[in-house]
């Protein structure tokens, strides 16, 4: 089994932060990983983005071709629209259906939103909203990552909840809780 894998979002917003649990849990499993990140003008709210490539098998690109993404992981629903030409026929976006509108330009918030419902397979939740809820609004982040879950298949929930534990555990306790909570908030 392969799983690729496109995160996107807006700088700031925690998207490298995914990707770093998704990979914890994969090289636990002993799966072979690639990854490939595009940072732009992460700190001044620009596109943030990564290729992560899953396998069983040996993996020879760090690049995923168009086309042949199964998943993508969006914070914002523009960027997800904006990684579109590499999504397969039966991948999946999974994305907040808030929009991050951080330029003049912006498209019309309607338009994106019927462009992203009129696709076959796309899962959208205010994130932030959820995150809130679960006591953690800085972990809209996790929040997207509990969403995209069952999506990712190659890893389990459980393996992701253990590289969360993992990955948050030299902030304490009670960010880790936080993340936990924020992660189990998309499947209420």
């Amino acid at each position: 089994m392969k799983k690729d894998i496109i995160l996107c979002g807006v700088g700031g917003q925690g998207i490298l932060s995914i990707a770093t649990i998704i990979g914890e849990a994969a090289t636990k499993a002993g799966l072979q990983l690639k990854q490939a990140e595009v940072h732009g003008m992460s700190q001044r709210g620009g596109d943030v983005q990564s290729n992560l490539r899953l396998s069983h098998d040996p993996i020879y690109s760090d690049l995923i071709p168009l086309g042949g993404c199964d998943l993508i992981i969006s914070m914002e629903p523009m960027e997800a629209l904006r990684y579109l030409p590499y999504l397969s026929r039966e991948g999946v976006i999974v994305t907040s259906n808030r929009p991050f509108i951080n330029i003049p330009d912006y498209p019309d918030t309607e338009a994106l939103a019927a462009e992203l419902n009129a696709l076959p397979h796309v899962v959208q939740l205010d994130i932030e909203q959820a995150a809130r809820e679960a006591g953690n609004p800085r972990g809209a982040n996790m929040v997207l990552l509990g969403m995209a879950a069952k999506y990712l298949e190659i890893v389990s929930p459980e393996q992701l909840r253990t590289a969360i534990a993992t990955v948050f555990a030299r902030k304490g306790e009670a960010v880790t809780a936080a993340n936990l909570r924020a992660f189990d908030a998309a499947n209420r």
